[in-house]
């Protein structure tokens, strides 16, 4: 029976016993290698851990053939060590390569973090969208203009970096740009894939600004291959929008003293110049009815026989002025998501695959 066995049954069921322990114990650079395999088997994930781990790999099998070299006097101890090493730089210039080739700028770097890091976006998606710019960073400098009222096409989009951007209409200030915001969402917004047209704001750096472009071809282009990226953008660019009319909110407020919120359709049409005078004054006296109380109105406990009380007589308001009728342009020239239908995503919402 024990003639007809197979090396592998001698392995596991008659294992060759040692005949002799040996007293001497290895050299230092045998125990020193596995110290340093200790701790390089206890790296972490990510470039960054592999470029531990492979490093610490590399050092651990030196010291193994040095071992096998000099103490143990091995040749194939020796030789096999040395392949370790070869794969272990090997995958080490890879990583370093892969490390220097996913490196940014500075600005790029802080972007990510900034905008697509809490929204959990894979760094090769962001990589798509960088490549897509060029990765090239632009600047303004101070009372330069970015784009010009019924002069400048809108052939691009673009997003702040640093400074501050003036944007005004017919010479009436609107709001500022700051960094992390897009220059030209509402203009982008506002245009089909097939149409063209023009700019109807003017947008002049009041520092000195860097900026990123997206050209408006390619990133077409871009978004209609990738529908993660399409979604990102979409989530952006409403965010953003929203973000610049409620900022106009504020300034309708304090005109006439009143809350007007900017989602109504109301405004729209008061905030809208009219073909005179009066048309203004009777829109604005229109919506004003429209706005009245609902405790000024006769409610149902009220009897037939009781005539309901007369309406308070509302003192004349004047028309608006033009700051507040530029407003109400960039209202009109804004049609963000809100006045599609659509409400934007915050730029904490994660945009769903």
């Amino acid at each position: 029976m024990s003639g007809n066995s197979t090396p592998w049954d001698q392995i596991l069921f008659q294992p060759p016993l040692c005949e002799g322990w040996k007293q001497n114990a290895e050299g230092a650079a045998y125990h020193l290698g596995n110290c340093i395999l200790l701790l390089g088997y206890m790296g972490g994930s990510g470039i960054f851990g592999s470029i531990y781990i492979f490093s610490l790999l590399t050092t651990g099998y030196i010291c193994y053939t040095l071992w096998g070299w000099l103490d143990a006097c091995g040749l194939d101890i020796f030789m096999w060590n040395m392949l370790l090493v070869m794969a272990c730089l090997l995958q080490l210039a890879h990583l370093i390569y892969r490390l220097r080739k996913d490196t940014f700028l500075e600005e790029f770097d802080l972007l990510y973090k900034t905008l697509c890091q809490p929204l959990q976006v894979p760094f090769e998606v962001y990589k798509e969208i960088v490549k897509c710019c060029e990765e090239q960073v632009l600047s303004l400098s101070r009372d330069q203009n970015y784009a010009v009222e019924g002069k400048t096409p809108i052939n691009r989009l673009s997003l702040l970096l640093s400074g501050r951007i003036r944007v005004s209409q017919d010479g009436q200030f609107l709001h500022y740009v700051f960094p992390y915001q897009f220059l030209d969402s509402p203009e982008w917004e506002s245009l089909r894939p097939s149409e063209e047209g023009t700019f109807q704001v003017t947008l002049t750096a009041e520092t000195d600004c860097n900026y990123i472009t997206w050209p408006r071809r390619k990133l077409y282009l871009l978004l209609a291959k990738d529908r993660y990226i399409a979604r990102l953008f979409s989530a952006f660019l409403g965010y953003d929008i929203s973000e610049k009319l409620y900022a106009l909110n504020d300034k309708v407020f304090t005109k006439f003293g009143l809350r007007f919120d900017i989602r109504l359709p109301s405004l729209y049409h008061v905030l809208g110049p009219a073909s005179s005078d009066a048309e203004g004054e009777k829109e604005l006296e229109e919506w004003e009815e429209r706005a009245v109380p609902h405790r000024l109105m006769p409610t149902f406990v009220q009897t037939a026989a009781s005539a309901p009380p007369p309406p308070p007589a509302h003192p004349k308001v004047t028309r608006p002025d033009s700051a507040l009728l530029a407003s109400g342009s960039l209202i009109r020239s804004y049609p963000c998501a809100l006045f599609k239908g659509r409400a934007p995503l915050a730029p904490t919402q994660t945009p769903e695959l």
